[in-house]
């Protein structure tokens, strides 16, 4: 599994965000692996159908390689709510509207828990990083990190939710936190982690 992926000399990011792109560039950069992201190669988003993070991030994937004839990485994340049932989860990028106002998602999330009159504010991130070969090779990473919930929002770095959640083991919000910090110890470090153990440690 590992040479089919780690001989390719270019990997297309199954992503429109820009965000995810960067932070999905500096963590592939050691390995002399050339990112292009999905909108820069003309591909189009496919409709996430798929009820699971993993889910979500092979069907991207297997859309960006057959499209692009090329190695596909997409990313599959977001934020699970202990006391909303995991919500928003899979739908955490629906929830701030084809805008993608993160703003009103945060207060969506604010909103929520305090309409069910929850104290409990433990959360976490979930990323999972699905890689397809041209050739039908297929690897699911995934990688989570543990939090606490703030309101209100902190901080300008990151994107998403970050500027609402505080890792365990640290005061500041992932917007707060210098982006290296940060990319060091979030969901998709911990799933690129195990990407890097399985395709280039081999």
């Amino acid at each position: 599994m590992s040479n089919v992926f780690a001989d390719a000399d270019r990997w297309v990011i199954a992503s429109h965000n820009a965000g995810k792109i960067r932070e999905i560039a500096e963590l592939v950069a050691p390995f002399a692996i050339r990112v292009t992201g999905a909108g820069e190669a003309g591909l189009p988003e496919p409709e996430e159908t798929e009820d699971t993070f993993e889910g979500n991030a092979l069907l991207k994937a297997r859309a960006a390689a057959a499209a692009s004839g090329a190695v596909a990485l997409a990313d599959d994340s977001g934020l699970a709510v202990e006391a909303l049932g995991g919500a928003p989860g899979i739908h955490s990028a629906r929830w701030a509207g084809e805008e993608r106002d993160f703003a009103r998602a945060m207060e969506k999330v604010e909103n929520a828990l305090r309409a069910e009159g929850n104290t409990n504010r433990r959360a976490r991130f979930v990323c999972a990083l699905a890689l397809v070969h041209p050739d039908g090779k297929e690897a699911v990473f995934t990688g989570t990190v543990e939090g606490t919930l703030v309101w209100p929002p902190r901080g300008e770095q990151g994107f998403g939710y970050d500027p609402i959640f505080v890792p365990d083991g640290h005061t500041q919000t992932f917007a707060e936190m210098d982006p290296e910090k940060k990319r060091a110890i979030s969901h998709r470090a911990d799933a690129f982690a195990r990407l890097v153990a399985a395709v280039f440690a081999a």
